[in-house]
């Protein structure tokens, strides 16, 4: 099985994608301080919705947004931490199928890696 980042959800495919593990499990690259320690919410926030908006076609900021809050929410790493950016409309369930959907094919095209 493969394992994903706890603070993001990436896909941790290569033993070089893991910056740290911690307690709850691993952390990758992108939310990992050079120090070990696992970046603000704000920092992953915002590095969530600039990936989404650049990697899943006609997908505007708004929803890559929504689609970022409904991922991290869901996300080990985040649960029980209040974080003010966890506040606003997450994406439906069918919004978050439909983007994740479109970034599969993306990865299948060979448009993001």
């Amino acid at each position: 099985m493969e394992k994903h980042c706890i603070a993001c959800g990436m896909p941790l495919s290569k033993a070089e994608d893991v910056a740290v593990e911690i307690e709850q499990g691993p952390v990758c690259t992108f939310c990992a301080n050079k120090d070990g320690t696992v970046k603000s919410c704000k920092e992953i926030f915002e590095g969530g919705v600039h990936f989404f908006n650049n990697s899943v076609p006609n997908l505007d900021k708004e929803m890559a947004e929504r689609i970022t809050l409904k991922n991290m929410k869901q996300l080990p790493y985040w649960q029980g931490k209040a974080c003010d950016c966890f506040k606003g409309e997450e994406a439906t369930d069918e919004e978050f199928k439909k983007a994740l959907s479109d970034l599969h094919e993306e990865i299948e095209k060979g448009n993001v890696k």
